[in-house]
């Protein structure tokens, strides 16, 4: 532990001309005077740290000295690759492996370069939640995240509707949507790959035993076919509309984007009023309802008659609200 701590001392002092003992107890989570008695010991291991006196002192190294512990480890350069999602790394557990690789990183580039991940965090951010949703990570997500990277089989008990099952799962990949986190599994006794929500988990219990992960398995293309398929399924039944311009442009925003547009794109053609009429596929009547209210008098529903009925009812309503 203590090494590391070393390590990333130098590894900070490299990057920057000086740091104060204040600073590098911050970045290095530890106190003051820590800080002080480990400088002490890199200077007695031959590492050049000097020590500038005053008010406005602090920590540097002399001699242009470079340290060469700036191999990444494994962990560090798995972690690397999702440092542009910092709110998944610290739900996973991995947020101290990416700072050490980015310290490791910016201390083999040139002195011209170093400003390059600061650069970059002032003018990119990825938010990966959705709106108005408070961040609550699934407890086992670490656990979960550690099977991940590790290939290791586990045995997981999951919520089904009111029951629990136990499964052992070969964990294949994490996927963060709009905040909630899934796990891609395969079922060995069925060889298939399965879906879970983790936050439906009631307990995971890594085991002893690795999988031998299938090479040709691609998650980003797997996600892809799993979601469009989900996509498709719930939609389950159908809504008539006649739809104004402006809902023409609307729909794709309040609906399934690629229903919305093969339902525009098989429409006949608009009528006088530039109105037209498409046959939009819905998940159900409450759905259809609650998406479709927010285009307005842009939409009129034709069928069916109990979703028109909603409509008539509500638009009577607003009426005699603002009569």
């Amino acid at each position: 532990m203590r090494a590391a701590l070393l390590i990333k001392m130098v590894l900070l002092l490299q990057n920057r001309p000086s740091m104060t003992a204040a600073e590098l107890a911050q970045e290095l989570e530890v106190s003051e005077r820590t800080v002080t008695r480990d400088a002490q010991a890199l200077s007695e291991a031959g590492v050049p740290v000097y020590a500038d006196r005053g008010r406005l002192g602090g920590y540097r190294l002399i001699g242009g000295y470079r340290t060469r512990l700036t191999g990444l480890a494994r962990s560090e350069a798995e972690a690397l690759f999702l440092s542009g999602v910092p709110g998944a790394l610290r739900e996973m557990g991995l947020e101290d492996a990416a700072s050490a690789a980015r310290l490791k990183v910016s201390a083999a580039l040139l002195p011209s370069l170093r400003d390059a991940s600061r650069s970059a965090s002032q003018r990119f951010h990825l938010d990966a939640p959705a709106w108005f949703r408070e961040a609550d990570p699934p407890q086992l997500l670490p656990v979960v995240a550690d099977a991940v990277w590790d290939d290791r089989l586990v045995t997981a008990r999951y919520r089904r509707q009111d029951t629990e099952v136990e499964r052992e799962l070969e964990p294949y990949g994490l996927i963060l949507k709009a905040g909630v986190w899934y796990l891609c599994a395969r079922v060995p006794e069925h060889r298939a790959y399965r879906v879970y929500r983790i936050d439906r988990f009631t307990s995971v219990t890594p085991g002893e035993e690795r999988f031998v992960r299938d090479e040709e398995f691609e998650l980003p293309r797997f996600w892809e076919e799993r979601a469009e398929q989900f996509a498709r399924a719930i939609l389950r039944s159908a809504a008539v509309l006649r739809l104004s311009p402006a809902g023409v442009r609307r729909l794709p925003y309040v609906t399934d984007p690629a229903a919305a547009r093969e339902a525009l794109e098989a429409a006949g053609p608009a009528d006088e009023q530039g109105w037209v009429r498409i046959v939009l596929p819905v998940e159900n009547d409450d759905v259809a309802y609650s998406q479709l209210i927010v285009l307005g008098a842009e939409c009129e529903v034709l069928e069916p008659a109990a979703l028109r009925g909603r409509f008539t009812e509500t638009t009577a309503r607003l009426g005699d609200l603002y009569r």
